[in-house]
Parts: C-alpha cells; sequence; structure tokens
C-alpha cells in the first residue's frame, strides 16, 4: 500500500491545498457490492443478443438495450445506429454493448459500468458524467468529448473537438489523433492523453489533474503549466495505451506533461491587481 501511495505522489494525484473537506475518496477493493448497484441485472457475457436499429427512435433503442439486460444478455450488439441521437444512455449494468454505426449527440452519456465500443463516429458531448466502464471509439469525435466525467476510459482512436474534457472530474480520456481548443476546461481530477496536437488553451483554468500530449500544443491556458515527466508517468502511460493498442507517433518518452499552476485555487481571496495578473 506504501508503494502505491508513493507513486500516486509521484504522479502529482495527491497535491490538494485547499482546507476543510477533502475530495479524495478510498475504497476497498474487497467491498465488492460498492461496484454494482442493488438493482442491477445479473448477465451472462457469453450470452448474446442483437437487433437492427434502423427504423428505431432513440426512447426504443434504449428501451430495447434495457429489456435485453432484464432478460440477462450480457453481450448485445447494436446494428444501424444511424447517428441518432442519446442512444445508449444511462446504462447502470455490466455489459459489452457494441454500436455497428455511428451515433449522434450525447451518446453513451451517463452509464456506470458497461464496456461499450462504437465502430464509427460520434458527436457531441460523448459519453457525458460517465461514472465507469469503457466506451471505444474506432473513428472521430465531436466537441465536449468526455464533459463532466468521472471515472471509466474513454478512448477515441481518431480526431476529436474543441474543449475535451471539460469540467473532467475522474477517469481516463485517451484521443488517438489531435484534439481542439480548450481541451482540459476547468479540468477538476482524472487524466487526459492527447497522442497528436492539441488546440488553442490547452488546460484553461484546470484545478487539477494531468494532460498527456505527444503533438505540439497551440498554446497554454491560464494557469495550464508544464509538468515534470517521471518514471512513473512513463509507465502508466505504455500499460494504459497498450491496452488499446495507441500509440503516440513521437514515442512515449517524448510526450509533454501539464498539469495546474494552482494559481485559481483561491480566486476569491485575491486582490482586484492580483486577479488581473492571473488572468
Amino acid at each position: 500500500m506504501a508503494g502505491v501511495e508513493h507513486k500516486s505522489h509521484d504522479m502529482g494525484l495527491h497535491t490538494e491545498q485547499l482546507s476543510g473537506r477533502t475530495q479524495q475518496r478510498f475504497f476497498s477493493a474487497s467491498e465488492e457490492e460498492n461496484f454494482t448497484y442493488p438493482w442491477a441485472n445479473e448477465v451472462d457475457f457469453d450470452k448474446t443478443a442483437d437487433f437492427d436499429a434502423m427504423d428505431m427512435d432513440p426512447t426504443g433503442i434504449n428501451l430495447k438495450i434495457r429489456e435485453l439486460l432484464e432478460q440477462g444478455y450480457g453481450t448485445i450488439t447494436i446494428k444501424n445506429p444511424r447517428a441518432k441521437h442519446g442512444v445508449g444512455v444511462g446504462v447502470l449494468n455490466r455489459a459489452n454493448i457494441t454500436f455497428e454505426g455511428s451515433l449522434g449527440y450525447f451518446g453513451c452519456g451517463l452509464i456506470d459500468g458497461p464496456n461499450v465500443r462504437i465502430t464509427g463516429r460520434v458527436g457531441w458531448s460523448c459519453a457525458e458524467n460517465m461514472m465507469a466502464g469503457t466506451v471505444v471509439i474506432d473513428k472521430n469525435a465531436g466537441s465536449t468529448f468526455g464533459a463532466a466525467i468521472r471515472g471509466g476510459d474513454l478512448v477515441c482512436r481518431g480526431d476529436v473537438g474543441s474543449r475535451t474534457g471539460i469540467d473532467q472530474k475522474g477517469g481516463t480520456i485517451i484521443v488517438g489523433g489531435r484534439t481542439g481548443a480548450f481541451s482540459g476546461f476547468m479540468m477538476q481530477r482524472g487524466r487526459m492523453v492527447i497522442c497528436g496536437d492539441a488546440g488553442k488553451n490547452l488546460g484553461d483554468s484546470m484545478y487539477d489533474g494531468t494532460i498527456y500530449v505527444g503533438g505540439e500544443v497551440e498554446d497554454l491556458g491560464v494557469d495550464c503549466v508544464p509538468g515534470e515527466m517521471t518514471d512513473t508517468d512513463l509507465k502508466w502511460l505504455t500499460a494504459k495505451l497498450s491496452m488499446y493498442d495507441i500509440a503516440p507517433a513521437c514515442g512515449f518518452e517524448n510526450m509533454k506533461k501539464f498539469v495546474s499552476g494552482k494559481q485559481l485555487w483561491n480566486y476569491d481571496n485575491l486582490e482586484p491587481s492580483e486577479k488581473k495578473l492571473v488572468l
């Protein structure tokens, strides 16, 4: 346990300086009942089902997914989602779910537990407020990718739009290509890995967390500063990205690390002249 604490301190995960209630949470690996909801369905991952969503509306698709989970199907494939909005949302169950095609806005939002694969593209705000599980997109994603994500792994193998991980509160966001402006805006916790280039104002007003970039950064936002890469960072990056067969073109050892400068933590207590200096 001491070794784990040492590594987490090396990676900057225990830098909170505020007094009062901590935002850290501690769990015991033996408390298995805390990892699932009491009403979650018992599913068999070897029990498979698929259906064609061509002529279904988003509500119908989501209801069909819930129906199959209630029947114990642990592996579900949805064909022809046709880039419909709000599909795959609110799944609070362990399951393997594959969408053969693209999703529209707010796909797979508010999920807690499933492993999702999307073979096409996704629109704005994919996996918004995701709590746990994995979401892997084979192609590109729109803006506000992973907005307010709290846990799990959110992966896009291609490029994403602006404001990736806005208000990120935990978990890991991985982008195999480029990201747009204001990625990491108001980031609070978690880690973001951008294998390609990053647009303007990276990490603007970030409170905490870590951003890794393999390509060029157009410029840094307010209170986002370079951090020191450690051996622990490199080991984590290599292990995590290898899980999804993703690697930065520059090599892991050449990735850059960015963290919060901590100047905005006590912004309300600054004098007017100091606020102008920070902004």
